[in-house]
């Protein structure tokens, strides 16, 4: 028996070294004629989408929900952009306020006024950047998503208006309720501006927004030294939009409010500053635009 059970095992393993022939129509290639599949993707968001949550500048795949533009929203996505190098070459997505931070928000600066269609600092809009989470970052996502809201207001602590119809051009024939106009503005007893509520241009008012001026290199203000570099540029901007000298007597005709943007904006390169005009005391019922030293008469001096 241990002579034939040897002999058999002896058998099995010639088989099985010699092989037992391809059945007909196999040629032992098993990736002949399959197709290369394709790499793995990962997910990214989709311009032009809105969304029912609030802002986050992480935006994590779980959360992530696309909804109608005619549906009530809360933001809405202009432009999806994407990591370059250097900042695609971290093993972390770029942080608050670091070089590939601030590349991404001037993109979106410049696809939100394209997208709304006119500079969306002159109306009731403010901006954000969303990046991956670290977790999708570590697995090659290397996008970021450019996203407008409408504030109810953007001198006083405007909250969030939530919308039901697309930002899209939205400014494009200036005509928009959301451009900002006229204003009340009230002091404190400190004499500090305490809330500047919008009105109607014909409604009585003290304030009007009058444009925006570029900082540029300028630091952001946080004492009356920096503070009167801004009042000054605000100045030409408003002797321009009235029609009126921007000489020394300009002091004269009219007060001056400037906001910039928040610090941390600020670290983003976000350098656009609102310029309105302000007479204490006086209670208009029309526009100040293009109405020269009539409309605007020396009145401090």
């Amino acid at each position: 028996m241990r002579h034939r059970l040897g002999i058999g095992a002896a058998v099995a393993a010639i088989l099985l070294v010699a092989g037992c022939g391809r059945p007909s129509g196999v040629d032992g290639d098993l990736t002949d004629g399959w197709g290369a599949m394709a790499p793995a993707t990962g997910f990214e968001p989709t311009a032009g989408a809105c969304h029912g949550a609030n802002f986050n500048p992480v935006g994590a795949r779980s959360t992530y929900e696309e909804i109608d533009c005619s549906l009530r929203h809360r933001t809405e996505t202009v432009y999806v952009g994407t990591f370059e190098s250097p900042a695609a070459d971290a093993d972390e997505p770029p942080a608050d306020g670091s070089a590939g931070a601030r590349t991404a928000y001037q993109v979106c600066d410049q696809k939100t006024t394209t997208y709304v269609g006119g500079p969306w600092r002159s109306a009731r809009l403010w901006i954000g950047v969303t990046r991956p989470t670290a977790a999708a970052w570590s697995g090659g996502a290397r996008w970021y998503r450019c996203e407008v809201l409408e504030l109810s207001s953007v001198e006083d602590d405007g909250s969030l208006v939530q919308r039901d119809t697309s930002l899209r051009d939205e400014l494009a024939d200036g005509t928009s309720e959301l451009l900002l106009g006229c204003y009340a503005i009230q002091l404190d007893g400190n004499g500090s501006i305490a809330t500047m509520p919008a009105v109607d241009c014909t409604a009585k008012h003290n304030g009007e927004f009058a444009g925006l001026w570029i900082a540029n290199d300028l630091e952001y203000p946080k004492e009356s030294k920096g503070w009167a570099k801004f009042h000054d540029g605000c100045r030409a901007l408003i002797a321009d939009y009235v029609g009126v000298p921007n000489d020394g007597d300009l002091q004269y005709r009219t007060g001056v409010v400037s906001l910039p943007g928040s610090a941390d904006v600020w670290a983003l390169g976000d350098r656009g500053v609102r310029c309105y005009l302000w007479l204490e005391g006086s209670e208009l019922t029309a526009s100040l635009r293009g109405k020269g030293t009539k409309g605007l008469p020396i009145q401090y001096k």
